[in-house]
C-alpha cells in the first residue's frame, strides 16, 4: 500500500463514492488529519480515515472510488486501519453506517463488527427522508 492520499484526493474519492450525498471537502479532511489521533490509510482508489482516542478507534469514513469497487480494497483498508489503530493503543473499534447501505454493512460484518445500537434519523438527505445510523463495534486484537 502506498502513502495515504492527500486531502484533495480524499475529497475527490469521497465525492465519487458518496454521490449524490454531500461529500466531505478538502478542508474537512485537512482539519481532521491535523487533529491528534487522526490518520488515514490507503490511496486515492480507496482510503479509510480513523481517529484513536482513549483506547477507542472510530472509523470516520471509508471510501472507494466507483471505478475500483469489487476488488477487495475496502476489506484491505479495514484490516490496515485496525492494525494501525492497535499500534496507537486502541483495544476497541466502532463506526456508524447508514441503515440503508447493505454493501457497507456486509463489509463491516465480514470484518468482525456487530451491531450495537441505532441513531434514529441520523443521516439527513436532501429530498429524502432521514435515515437511521447503525452503530457497530468490535474488540481489537
Amino acid at each position: 500500500m502506498t502513502a495515504a492520499p492527500t486531502p484533495e484526493a480524499m475529497a475527490e474519492t469521497h465525492a465519487a463514492a458518496f454521490a449524490p450525498s454531500r461529500p466531505w471537502r478538502r478542508e474537512e479532511f485537512t482539519d481532521l488529519l491535523a487533529t491528534p489521533g487522526c490518520f488515514a490509510v490507503g490511496d486515492a482508489a480507496c482510503f479509510a480515515l480513523v481517529r484513536v482516542i482513549a483506547g477507542e478507534a472510530e472509523l470516520l469514513t471509508i471510501a472507494t472510488d466507483p471505478a475500483h469497487r469489487r476488488q477487495g480494497l475496502a476489506r484491505d483498508r479495514m484490516a490496515a486501519w485496525m492494525d494501525a489503530a492497535v499500534t496507537r493503543g486502541a483495544t476497541r473499534a466502532f463506526l456508524e453506517v447508514a441503515a440503508d447501505n447493505p454493501a457497507a454493512r456486509a463489509l463491516y460484518h465480514a470484518t468482525g463488527f456487530a451491531e450495537t445500537g441505532k441513531r434514529p434519523g441520523y443521516y439527513s438527505r436532501p429530498g429524502l427522508p432521514a435515515c437511521d445510523a447503525v452503530v457497530m463495534s468490535r474488540d481489537l486484537p
